[in-house]
């Protein structure tokens, strides 16, 4: 089972973005070095949070700090721009580091409604999500479908693209398409089944892909003993929760379960529904099983853990138990 791993270049209470950004490329060298597939950055604006708007510079800084592991977008919410863009940056990526990149899409905007018409977008900007990656597609293949325009750098690049979901309707359109399918399941868990048996039972396939590939997320926190990992898990629930219910406001811990306590609260914990959280023993019977519930092909693991040395060692146990240094 490849594994791969999601990084929201999350910055903690007591971080600058620029630590962030540092984090996210020593926690790639590592990854490197433990085998996993590939590591993806998702696009968010207008959080306090997450550091991974300008998503293509990121992977671009991150592949100048690493040599062999994929490197990509989960993913670009391409309705927030032009197709041609997003085919120039991304072919400039998969120039400079050729093989190594990915383009995951996404139709939600990743933000707010008021960030959202600071991005000169409207709601119906998604409707042309569909048009707008066979533009893409079209952009990095051979033949552009838009007459005398074509993508410099981009073109010819055939960068693999993957549909995001966490719908039926993204499951259905990746499989139309013949494109890979990644399920947010990480934190919006409650299409998964429906989702991926769509998907698998309408595949059809394309010049990119024969037969259907789900990556399903999941969110992990590993460590060396239980009551440690059921700690950390709960230190990232008080601050998803304040993050997304508290509006980035400053709360004691007692104040956080409070929080998670209320309704809202109670909807960032269901977010959470898919976490393996324990020892490696723990973690990796609960991989095994979500693996096929999920009906995956490859997972994707958030580690949620706010402490950076948790974070890191989370990762390494769940390398460890999949063997992937061995593969």
């Amino acid at each position: 089972m490849p594994l791969s791993i999601l990084d929201l270049a999350s910055i903690a209470d007591d971080e600058t973005v620029r630590d962030s950004f540092a984090a996210s490329a020593n926690m790639a060298q590592y990854a490197e070095k433990w085998g996993y597939r590939r590591i993806w950055y998702a696009e968010h604006h207008n959080m306090k949070s997450i550091a991974s708007s300008a998503t293509s510079v990121l992977i671009g800084h991150i592949a100048a700090h690493t040599s062999t592991i994929r490197l990509g977008a989960g993913g670009i919410m391409l309705p927030n721009h032009s197709p041609l863009v997003i085919a120039e940056q991304f072919g400039t990526l998969a120039t400079l580091h050729p093989g190594r990149i990915d383009l995951g899409l996404g139709r939600a905007p990743g933000t707010d409604q008021k960030t959202l018409r600071a991005l000169r977008r409207t709601p119906a900007s998604a409707d042309s999500f569909p048009r707008d990656v066979l533009e893409l597609q079209g952009y990095l293949s051979d033949q552009s479908v838009i007459p005398d325009v074509e993508a410099t750098p981009g073109k010819g690049t055939h960068i693999p693209l993957y549909i995001l979901g966490s719908s039926l309707f993204g499951a259905r359109l990746a499989a139309a398409l013949g494109l890979p399918y990644a399920f947010a399941s990480h934190f919006a868990p409650d299409a998964l089944e429906a989702a991926v048996s769509a998907y698998r039972r309408e595949f059809q396939p394309s010049p990119q892909l024969e037969h259907p590939y789900v990556i399903a997320g999941v969110n992990v926190i590993a460590a060396d003993t239980k009551s440690e990992a059921i700690r950390l898990f709960e230190d990232a629930q008080r601050f998803r929760a304040t993050r997304l219910v508290g509006r980035g406001k400053t709360f004691t811990q007692e104040e956080a379960d409070l929080l998670l306590d209320s309704p809202a609260g109670q909807q960032v914990r269901q977010m959470g529904r898919y976490s393996a959280v324990g020892t490696a023993s723990e973690v990796k019977r609960y991989l095994d099983e979500f693996t096929g519930h999920a009906d995956a092909d490859e997972l994707i693991v958030l580690s949620a853990a706010t402490d950076r040395s948790a974070w890191l060692r989370s990762l390494e146990i769940v390398s460890e138990i999949s063997e992937l240094r061995e593969k």
